[in-house]
């Protein structure tokens, strides 16, 4: 069928059949948080799975698949209400920085920067922050956010949009006029970096379009910033450009030049960090909504990502079913809220087998289980934002859901 050109059918399940039942969501939350309690040591933190942990010294630390993320998951469920953490999140988010600047993780990459959101010293020190309101913290990032201003990878992960979303979450949290300052700069370098093909360099020659690693999460961050419907605009032409599409279905690649696609096969994804679920998770509100129901039908249509993928929001089911949680956001369809509850009870059940085969739970933010709570936790409240990028604020509950 034509899909498969779109995707790879063989990565992917068919979702189970169980109905959507909040009260054994909420228990399935319960039991995440719980295990996760259960696993940590004060000094060790949290098991590292070898794909997250690689050659990267042990603790994990970071945002991406380490501590900082999964703390962060935990406070983020207490404050929305869906489980309660018996662990002291402020004293665990102390040490985890304190290791993180003992033995940095992921300094072998090419593009490391301390200041990267998401593996750097910005996640754990963003934390740590928000759980102790510290002072003594906030010179330090303040200092990683202006230092990042001119990295020259352009994405969310490693560079300065992702320090943008930092430097708007610590003025909302400290109403300090320098953090308006620090954003300021750090936009304007990012939007004069944008290329005459409206797309931001990652590295190399590779220019991406999704959230993780191109223009759909830049262009996000600056909106995060100042709304600009111009800016918004020419996004949504880059990516109606861009996208492949077949049969009333859609997808994108990783960058619009196959050979430096990521993975470097040029194979398509299906996945948040490369494909329809990142496009739609950064570009959700100003993305051409004929598009954007087109490859939010490929992702129902293809189901869920098999266990090689897993469940997490990085790569799996639980990623991909954020991005349907989207087009409920845009059109106010409950059928898409239904589907990405689909999707949650799927992605819980997916993170149970796969504990069952491991004989533990994964413990990482955009890979583990954590992530997957937080996507079922998503689904109860019907609140469409992405962690991290989107939900680095207040709590739903708490704070006017945009969109929504």
């Amino acid at each position: 069928m034509a899909a498969a050109m779109l995707y790879e059918p063989a990565q992917f399940e068919p979702l189970i059949d169980e109905p959507w039942a909040p009260a054994r969501v909420e228990d399935s939350i319960a039991a995440i948080v719980a295990d996760a309690d259960a696993a940590f040591d004060p000094d060790a933190l949290w098991p590292a799975e070898e794909w997250d942990g690689r050659e990267e010294p042990l603790p994990l630390k970071s945002f991406y698949v380490g501590a900082a993320g999964v703390i962060w998951a935990l406070d983020a469920l207490r404050r929305n209400g869906h489980a309660e953490s018996s662990l002291d999140l402020a004293a665990a988010a102390l040490h985890t920085l304190k290791l993180k600047r003992a033995a940095p993780d992921f300094t072998a990459d090419e593009h490391y920067h301390p200041g990267s959101l998401f593996c750097g010293e910005t996640g754990p020190l963003l934390v740590a922050f928000r759980l102790t309101s510290d002072p003594a913290l906030v010179d330090d990032l303040h200092s990683l956010v202006r230092a990042n201003v001119h990295n020259p990878t352009d994405d969310i992960n490693w560079g300065a949009p992702g320090t943008l979303l930092a430097a708007v979450a610590m003025g909302e949290w400290t109403r300090e006029p320098r953090w308006e300052e620090a954003a300021r700069e750090t936009a304007t370098a990012l939007r004069g970096r944008r290329g005459d093909d409206g797309l931001w360099r990652q590295d190399d020659d590779y220019r991406g379009v999704g959230t993780l690693h191109g223009a759909a999460g830049n262009t996000l961050a600056l909106l995060r910033f100042e709304p600009d419907d111009a800016l918004a605009s020419e996004t949504a032409g880059v990516l109606s450009r861009h996208a492949f599409r077949q049969g009333g279905l859609a997808n994108w690649p990783g960058s619009p030049r196959p050979q430096l696609a990521r993975p470097r096969d040029g194979r398509i994804c299906l996945q948040w960090c490369t494909g329809a679920p990142g496009v739609l998770a950064g570009a959700w509100d100003y993305l051409d909504e004929d598009l954007l129901l087109a490859a939010a039908e490929l992702i129902w249509h293809a189901g869920a990502h098999s266990d090689e993928k897993g469940h997490g929001l990085c790569h799996g089911t639980s990623g991909n079913g954020f991005a349907l949680l989207k087009a409920f956001a845009r059109t106010g369809d409950e059928r898409w809220l239904e589907r990405a509850r689909r999707f949650a009870v799927h992605a819980l059940a997916q993170a149970e087998r796969i504990a069952a085969a491991n004989g533990r739970r994964h413990y990482s933010l955009f890979t583990g289980d954590v992530g997957t709570a937080l996507f079922a936790a998503a689904c109860l409240d019907a609140d469409a934002r992405y962690p991290i990028i989107e939900a680095l604020l207040e709590p739903a509950k708490n704070a006017q859901k945009r969109g929504l």
